[in-house]
């Protein structure tokens, strides 16, 4: 495969893709586990299948159209469960719902044969096309910038959120800005695991990096090292047999979860705690 990743464009492009991914899902995956938003996560991924089949409808890219449904995912949620008593899980189960629907109804208005939609919903990484590399390159650098600049409120908002309002530091707007990275890096995802299978990918790595270590930093970073392990391999994988490339990513991440778990369990090591260093 290292002799093909210099010949065929395709293998470069899934290459710097599972880069990108990796980084993301490491960093952002971290604050997801960390703040228990994981179904939150899910319910942005699914949600952004409405602006997939928009794009279809409407004749523009389709990634695009996930991106605008993500985002609007991301502060519906966020605002409805600020200013409403209604319960966050009901909210994501209607807006998750809601974005499938709408996403099989813009395909079904679809003159004509209906797109083949498997590349979204379970992912393709192998077909990620230079438009798509562009736009993750851009979606990382965001993401990245963002956690980098703002990494001392990110600690204090996620060792305790009343705590960090009390000393000044702004949690409505670091939830909110939360919700759109999340749903930045869902759109990086799309793309290598699919929208049925992210949840995986930004759960997997992170959790396994939570073993590990309890500083902050170091999480991250393990789990973005961990990211390019299960991204590379699984890319590996399923170039080897060809299968595909989303399940084998998120069948290796998982089976190695519970490989370190069992590990842990066996040598009787204690759990990290969730305090911040």
């Amino acid at each position: 495969m290292i002799k093909a990743l210099f010949e065929y464009q395709f293998l470069q492009n899934a290459f710097l893709s599972s880069i990108l991914a990796s980084v993301v899902c490491g960093i952002i995956g971290v604050i997801i586990v960390e703040k228990k938003l994981v179904m939150m996560s899910g319910g942005i991924a699914h949600t952004s299948y409405g602006g997939v089949g928009l794009g279809y409808l409407l004749g523009f890219e389709p990634i695009i159209g996930a991106f605008l449904f993500s985002i609007c995912a991301a502060l519906g949620i966020g605002c409805i469960k600020r200013k409403s008593s209604t319960h966050t899980d009901v909210i994501i189960g209607l807006f998750w719902s809601l974005g499938m629907a709408l996403g099989i109804l813009f395909i079904a208005l679809m003159p004509g044969y209906p797109p083949d939609l498997s590349s979204y919903l379970f992912g393709s990484i192998l077909s990620v096309t230079k438009a798509d590399l562009y736009l993750m390159i851009s979606l990382t650098f965001i993401v990245v910038l963002v956690i980098i600049v703002l990494f001392n409120d990110w600690k204090a908002y996620l060792f305790d959120e009343e705590f960090a309002s009390i000393i000044g530091i702004k949690t409505a707007f670091l939830e909110y800005l939360l919700l759109v990275l999340i749903a930045m890096t869902v759109v990086v995802l799309i793309r290598v695991v699919g929208i049925i299978l992210v949840l995986a990918l930004l759960t997997a790595p992170a959790a396994s990096a939570g073993m590990l270590t309890s500083n902050l930093k170091k999480r991250m970073l393990y789990a973005v090292i961990f990211g390019n392990i299960f991204c590379l391999a699984g890319l590996w994988i399923s170039y080897k047999i060809n299968i595909a490339s989303g399940a084998s990513i998120v069948i290796l991440s998982i089976i190695c979860y519970f490989l370190l778990y069992t590990l842990r369990f066996i040598f009787k090591l204690r759990p990290y705690s969730h305090r911040q260093d």
